[in-house]
Formats: structure tokens, sequence, C-alpha cells
């Protein structure tokens, strides 16, 4: 059974937003520059690295396994954070077409990934038949995105894991995101100063732009030529395509939250918020990471 899903977070100002307050305004939204509860954070964010380690060394289904939770999980996020604004997407349509379009992606490959979610889609519109005609469209197309942002763009992993050496190309794409992740964080933080997206996302600059295509670079590199085998430079080349993949990513889950009025997914990870919150990046990289690969590295 799946844990308890809370309501999303509601959004609040961040501290470029505060800026134009009243200083005693600003004082009771003083929040540290990270934004987070960093301790949590690290924490959780080592509890779920030791679950991605241990089951890929496990055996390649135990890793698929744990990404089809993952998913189950974070389309129930998707579906709650719709609510509010009148989307209520079939659930049981969503999870099974989501678990469905992994394990055809796992088993049978690209053509069986496209197959998995336009059926899937269509048990989304007759799911939805049965009920009142009242808000059908919205909630179709609310099943319908769900499918898609998270599930289908996740089914490339999947895409990599069943490739030869797949377990050595998953580690390369997670790697190589978090070195976006950390090098973004580290160089905002530190340099942070011209904003790339203020209205958008007030806290990510060119600057932190700028170290993760710098880590993504090194990681790249190092990951492809020492875990794969192939060419520092395909490494190289995939760690900025991974930089700017990433990027989007994080700016269209910040587009996304905004336009919903919400802060966080959900809160089920302290220190992150939901699920969807850490997977926004490695959603929309992992496409990217299965395409460069797949030309450059077959």
């Amino acid at each position: 059974m799946l844990p308890k899903l809370t309501a999303p977070v509601p959004y609040e100002p961040t501290l470029d937003e505060t800026a134009a307050l009243p200083p005693e305004q600003v004082l009771a939204k003083k929040t540290p520059r990270a934004g987070r509860d960093l301790k949590a954070a690290v924490t959780v964010g080592l509890v779920l690295g030791g679950l991605i380690i241990g089951t890929l060394a496990l055996r390649p289904e135990a890793f698929l396994v744990l990404l089809m939770a993952t998913m189950a999980v974070g389309v129930w996020e998707m579906r709650a954070a719709l609510r509010p604004v009148g989307a209520r997407a079939a659930l049981l349509p969503a999870v099974l077409g989501s678990v469905g379009m992994l394990w055809a992606a796992y088993a049978r490959g690209p053509a069986a990934l496209v197959a998995a979610w336009s059926l899937a889609c269509v048990a989304t519109v007759l799911w939805r038949a049965a009920g009142p005609r009242e808000g059908a469209a919205r909630d179709v197309l609310g099943g319908v995105f769900i499918l898609t942002y998270p599930a289908f763009l996740a089914g490339f992993a999947a895409l990599l894991l069943a490739q030869e050496n797949g377990v050595g190309r998953v580690f390369v794409f997670i790697l190589i995101t978090v070195c976006s992740d950390v090098g973004g964080y580290a160089a905002g933080v530190l340099l942070g100063r011209h904003p790339m997206a203020p209205s958008i996302s007030p806290k990510k600059s060119w600057e932190g732009f700028g170290g993760s295509v710098l880590l993504c670079v090194v990681g790249g590199a190092a990951t492809v030529s020492l875990i794969l085998g192939e060419s520092w430079w395909i490494g190289a080349l995939l760690g900025v395509a991974v930089a700017i993949a990433a990027t989007v990513g994080d700016l269209m889950e910040s587009l996304l939250k905004r336009d919903l009025g919400i802060k966080d997914m959900s809160t089920l990870l302290p220190g992150h918020g939901g699920l969807m919150d850490r997977l926004d990046s490695l959603i929309v990289v992992a496409p990217i990471v299965w395409a460069v690969l797949t030309l450059l590295a077959p």
C-alpha cells in the first residue's frame, strides 16, 4: 500500500520575492538561502541514493520495480496537484498505465513504450466516459498529461536499463543529473547574481547554470569513459545536453507549481517536498541520455 499522500504545499514567496516587502514582513518570512532543511534533505537524499544503488547492484529487475513504485507515487502526486484547478484524473488507469509503460519499455523497446502509452490514454478516456459529462474534457486532459509527465518520460530510463550494460548506463544517467543539481546549487549559492527566469524561479541564476554545465561536462567525461568505456568527448557532449535538459526540467516544474499556486507537490520527503520535486530533472533528462547514448555509444 502506498504511503498517505498529503496535500500539495501552498506557494510561499522566495527570498528574491520578499525583497520588495516591508522589513517586518521580510523578517517574518526569512528562511535559509538554500530554502530547505539541509540536514533532512541530505538524510533523505542518502536514503534514496542507497535504494537506487542497492537495487541496481542486486539486479536490473529490482531497479525496474523501484522505478515502477516511484512512478506510481509520482502519478499520485501529480493527480493531487491538479485537483485544485478542477482536473480530476482517473487514478487507476494512470497508475496501471505508468507501470505498464515501464514494463513494456524494458521488455519490448521503444515501440512498445509508445503503444503502452497510447493504450493507457484510451483507457483513461473510456474510464472517464462512464462518469458525468461535466468537466470530462478537463479530467481526460489531466489524465493524459500525467501519463506523459512523468510516466512516459520515465519509460526512457527503462529503455536505458534494457540496453547492453544497462546498469552502467543508468548509473551514468543518474550521476550526471546529480552533477547538474550539485553544480547548479553550489554555484548559485556562492556566485548567483543574475536570475535566469525571475518570474518562474527567482533563485535560479545564470551563474548556477554555468556551474551545472561545468560539473556535468567533467562528470560526463569521467563516467562515460570509466563506466561505459567510451570516448571522453561523448561524455562531455552528454554533460552539456544533460545540464540544459535538467535546467529545463526544473523550470518546467517551477512553472507548473507556480501556475497551480503550490510550493511543493507534497510533503512526502522531508527537506525535499514531494517525490516529483526530486524527479523533475531526471524525468526530462532520461530521453536525452537515451538518445545521445543510443546514437553515439550504441
